[in-house]
């Protein structure tokens, strides 16, 4: 059966045969979700081996690397009222989508599913898997699943219209922990995120990676949002915390510069979450201490 309601926007740089792979195993689902590729400026023929294998997939090539700040063309080509994201290096299992767009038609609050997410070849849950079933963040009576704080883009799939209304993934932050910052976002508009089972993202990491400039963006990032949205004194220690432990090297001492260089537009536009959304998330604070699924590390 056709999926109607959902969409799919995957983003691709520079990794030709893995866009292909990916786009392919989208159009061998049986929802047959319209998709749309954003190629961020790829100098190695992907948009060109997209389109020319797939006729019917939307390709938007773009002049430039944009991050993640590519999913927000895609969503605005879209015209179906959800939209699932997938990378590269990802794909949903037949089913996920159909059963994602009969939640977001039941519970019209939710703003984003995330997906359990397996990692491949060895078919083992990704280690943030067991993070999100056992989220600390209080869930409304309602919600069909754990509420969140945040989410992991490649294994989400949103409510079209609140992802436009608060303005999609910034610019600011290109790629890496941007999520975090539209999640927190949503929720102080009102909007709730939430974890099931049910759907199923599959994740082989591609090896076309750069991990030490992912891992400074990520932090730079993550400060970025600590200091834009957290109250002054949670900003604080999680400035404090941030600085006792992650690695001493130079990608984390570039990563610090390139935050502080931020700050007179950070300052400009600080904007510290709703007194109740803090609350309701300060429990994330302890269980990010504790986390070894996610590190500043690489």
């Amino acid at each position: 059966m056709i999926e109607e309601r959902v969409g799919v926007v995957v983003i691709t740089w520079n990794r030709r045969d893995e866009a292909v792979a990916a786009v392919g195993r989208l159009r061998d689902l049986p929802e047959q979700p319209h998709v749309v590729l954003v190629d961020n400026g790829s100098t190695d023929g992907t948009a060109t081996a997209v389109q020319e294998k797939f006729p019917d997939v939307d390709v938007v090539a773009l002049t430039e690397n944009l991050g993640a700040v590519a999913r927000n063309f895609g969503v605005r080509r879209l015209r179906t009222p959800y939209v699932a994201f997938c990378d590269d290096d990802t794909w949903w299992e037949p089913g996920s989508l159909t059963r994602a767009g009969e939640l977001l038609d039941s519970y019209p609050r939710i703003a984003i599913l995330n997906a359990r997410i397996i990692v491949e070849p060895a078919g083992t849950e990704d280690p943030i898997v067991a993070e999100l079933r056992d989220s600390p963040v209080p869930a409304p009576a309602w919600l069909p699943g754990p509420a969140l704080g945040s989410f992991l883009a490649g294994a989400s799939v949103v409510r079209r219209d609140a992802f436009l209304q608060c303005g999609g993934f910034s610019a600011r932050l290109w790629l890496g922990g941007e999520e975090e910052l539209l999640a927190t976002d949503l929720l102080s508009a009102g909007w709730e995120l939430c974890y099931r089972e049910d759907l199923v993202v599959h994740h082989q990491a591609s090896r076309v990676r750069d991990a030490r400039l992912r891992r400074r963006v990520g932090l730079r990032n993550t400060l970025w949002f600590t200091w834009l949205r957290r109250p002054m004194a949670p900003a604080l220690r999680r400035t404090a915390f941030l600085a006792r432990t992650v690695p001493r090297d130079s990608t984390s001492a570039l990563a610090a510069w390139d935050a502080v260089r931020g700050l007179p537009w950070l300052i400009r536009q600080r904007n510290p979450r709703p007194p109740e959304v803090e609350s309701r998330l300060a429990p994330l604070d302890e269980a990010q201490r504790r986390s070894t699924a996610r590190r500043y590390v690489g």
